[in-house]
């Protein structure tokens, strides 16, 4: 079609360019105005939502909020957390990012982190309160879902000493540790036989595969093969979880970990209903039986749901933590020969007399030197990097005021660096 451009009169065209302008106009406005504006709040909005109105009632007392930003909307500094801690694999930086920006103060800081208002606390003197005010502040993990309601991550009181105490009996005592060091050192033989035989393999995952099958058998009896194989993998679906943002919508990892537990509740359920069904028969005396077997003061046992929640807690944790301490163990040591030698030397002479014969938790006691192997790689390489805990009451601490409800997360890592760093400077010359 063609247009005339001698029939239109200059009306039209006059319009028709205030029009472009117009448009033109909006979208300066649009890009120039609107979008930095909205780039603003979202920026400020979880400290307009959570800061503004604490600081008016601080105001009030005298006392004031750990410094720190709150981040975006909903993910909080959860993206940048993860940035330095998956990514770039330097979690201390995240921390050194805060002190340079605050400075050390008394090393709390505030922050917005897997769904909830935090405060990070990261120096020795804060994470002590914190460990020891017992009635202020309570262990509760932000995604309480993935390990279960009634674990021992999240009942309080009589219920959680109860656990406690039966689980650390189950670990510690001497009839235990015999059990234990009896059961675990035929997989432990096979397993180093293998990696030899392979002559090359993959530290990490050879370390989680024979955790994993230790852990199956004491806690569970479950024996080497595909189910278990299964369940490794639906394990670490669940690990992955733990410490995601509890954002529950298909894609995310905390909804993969919630999909993991509903089958692993499915396969212990399976097992429980073995256990129940063998009538003293065949009893394994494994940690699931234990834990069917405790009784309250009014001597009620423990429902299903509660013994399995707490089965998989414990599995969860015991799998996780083992099997990153062996996989330092393994690289330390290659890293230091000489710690190597010495390893072998007083290994070899306690079982040069066992005849072939695994050796006892007894003869564990006396690897004086094997003991401070394990006690430094677990100080060089802690495996929890950091602990939750939740103010109960409001606290005020060296002039700053910590909120009910308010999460805390302590790092332990950096606070052990913080604490080596302090070390290297005193013994410097």
């Amino acid at each position: 079609m063609q247009i005339n451009l001698s029939k239109l009169d200059s009306t039209t065209i006059l319009g028709g360019i205030l029009g472009m302008e117009t448009t033109m106009g909006m979208w300066l406005a649009l890009v120039f105005g609107i979008l930095p504006l909205l780039g603003w709040l979202l920026w400020w909005w979880n400290e307009l939502w959570y800061v503004l109105p604490l600081q008016k009632q601080c105001c009030a007392t005298g006392t004031k909020l750990p410094p720190g930003h709150m981040g975006i909307p909903l993910f909080g500094e959860l993206l940048t957390f993860l940035w330095y801690f998956k990514v770039v694999r330097r979690p201390d930086d995240f921390i050194n990012s805060k002190r340079r920006k605050y400075g050390d103060g008394v090393g709390m800081y505030r922050t917005h982190l897997f769904g909830s208002p935090s405060i990070i606390a990261c120096f020795p003197a804060i994470n002590k309160f914190v460990l020891q005010s017992d009635d202020l502040f309570m262990l509760e993990w932000p995604t309480v879902e993935t390990m279960g309601t009634n674990s021992l991550v999240a009942v309080q009181g009589k219920s959680h000493a109860r656990l406690r105490s039966y689980v650390m009996n189950a670990i510690n005592r001497p009839d235990a540790l015999r059990r234990i060091a009896l059961l675990v050192q035929p997989g432990m033989t096979a397993a180093f036989r293998s990696w030899a035989q392979k002559g090359k393999v993959r530290g990490y995952d050879e370390a989680k595969k024979v955790t994993f099958e230790n852990i199956g058998k004491l806690f569970a009896s479950f024996e080497p093969g595909p189910l278990l194989d299964t369940m490794g993998q639906l394990f670490v679906g669940l690990i992955n979880g733990v410490r995601a943002n509890p954002i529950d919508i298909p894609g995310t990892a905390y909804h993969y970990a919630l999909q993991c537990r509903k089958k692993l509740e499915a396969i212990f359920r399976v097992e429980l209903e073995k256990k129940k069904n063998r009538n003293g028969i065949e009893t394994t005396n494994d940690l699931m039986d234990g834990l069917m077997k405790i009784k309250d003061d009014e001597g009620n046992k423990l429902r299903e749901e509660e013994v399995i929640d707490n089965i998989i807690s414990l599995v969860a944790a015991g799998y996780e933590s083992t099997s990153l301490a062996s996989t330092w163990a393994i690289y330390y040591l290659a890293k230091f020969p000489d710690v190597l030698k010495k390893l072998w030397e007083e290994n070899i002479a306690v079982s040069k007399n066992k005849k072939g014969d695994f050796i006892t938790s007894e003869d564990v006691s006396k690897l004086k030197y094997t003991n401070k192997v394990v006690e430094e790689t677990i100080r060089m390489a802690n495996v929890a990097a950091f602990f939750f805990r939740t103010a109960t009451k409001d606290v005020e601490y060296q002039g700053l005021r910590l909120r009910l409800r308010l999460q805390f997360l302590a790092l332990i890592s950096f606070m052990l660096s913080a604490m080596l760093v302090a070390v290297n400077r005193i013994l410097r010359p």
